[in-house]
């Protein structure tokens, strides 16, 4: 088995990525172009309904004196202050790959694409968790549970769910990510993510808009318990029609085996019902670590040179998508 190489240029503002199949610019929205104070942030206060990077518009709502819906930008860099006065900086102290800017989403957030990418295939985005959320999880407060509870075994989570509108409609098709994790029978593995990690949307197929949802197994009498906020940078819009949208499928018929492990891994293809199989592994933050094209049922990998944490073994055949995490110990 042989890993692919890709190679990544800078053209002209814009990222080409070359691999043996095919080229394709993409634009990413760095938010930059943003302007802020040092060790500051902008939430609608002082005017305007939504601001634009890339070829990305991120609607904003300021009402009642404070900010109630869309997006905001920020570059504050305190990780530790727990509680919602620090609810404007990201748990990473930082943007992506060390970059001022950032946006922190809250419920219902929605992304409206311009032209060229309105209706064409969006790449993805790295997240991270605010401040506000992380330290809220990790320690609870007068609101939100510590996940995990005393015990650490309460099997908590808080989830991202995008969900994407074509002509006009909201389809079905979406796509999950796990803000925390705390379902593992081995609480080693429970996590609560305080890094940027990458989350691949182009298998969500040709978008006009977004959607974010965020759910979280806390809740009380007045719904979610969980501060319903998180971080984004980097959004990467392929500009790029798909000729053949690929959907969702059902994860649960994706089987690997010993799952964590240390050396060999079994994936199990048996009941996906799919021919010509492309299989990538990525790490979390959207790196290919190995990639290869498959007509067998079981496919082998040798992971004992990969470091220790969190990959996702991705799937695709006959316009159907299928991903799994992976755990090497």
């Amino acid at each position: 088995m042989k890993k692919r190489l890709l190679k990544v240029y800078a053209v002209a503002g814009m990222i080409v990525i070359q691999s043996g199949l095919s080229v394709k610019a993409q634009t990413v929205s760095t938010f930059e172009n943003l302007t802020l104070a040092p060790n500051s942030y902008w939430n609608g206060s002082a005017g305007g309904a939504e601001f634009s990077s890339g070829n990305a518009v991120f609607p904003n709502s300021f009402s009642g004196g404070y900010w109630s819906g869309g997006w905001a930008y920020s570059n504050m860099k305190d990780s530790t202050t727990a509680g919602y006065t620090n609810m404007y900086s990201a748990s990473t102290a930082i943007g992506y790959n060390g970059s001022a800017n950032y946006i922190l989403g809250q419920q219902g957030s929605k992304i409206k694409l311009n032209t060229p990418a309105s209706g064409k295939v969006v790449s993805g985005f790295y997240v991270t968790n605010g401040t506000y959320a992380a330290i809220s999880m990790r320690d609870g407060d007068s609101f939100g549970k510590k996940f995990g509870g005393a015990s650490g075994n309460d099997p908590d989570w808080f989830k991202l769910t995008i969900r994407k509108w074509l002509g006009g409609t909201m389809t079905n098709d979406s796509v999950e990510f796990y803000l925390a994790d705390y379902r593992f029978v081995n609480n080693v593995q429970d996590y609560i993510v305080k890094t940027w990690q990458w989350v691949d949307l182009s298998t969500l197929g040709n978008v006009d808009s977004l959607k974010f949802i965020l759910s979280s197994s806390d809740v009380g009498s007045f719904g979610m318990n969980t501060p319903a906020f998180f971080c984004m940078d980097n959004f990467t819009t392929s500009d790029v029609l798909s000729s053949a949208p690929t959907v969702n499928a059902d994860n649960s018929l994706l089987s690997i085996f010993p799952n964590p492990a240390q050396d060999i891994v079994t994936v199990d293809l048996a009941k996906l019902n799919v021919k010509n199989i492309q299989l990538t592994v990525t790490d979390v933050n959207g790196k290919i670590i190995h990639s290869e094209k498959s007509a067998a049922y079981l496919i082998s990998l040798d992971v004992s040179d990969y470091a220790s944490g969190i990959y996702f073994v991705n799937i695709i055949g006959d316009n159907k998508y299928f991903n799994k995490k992976l755990i090497k110990q």
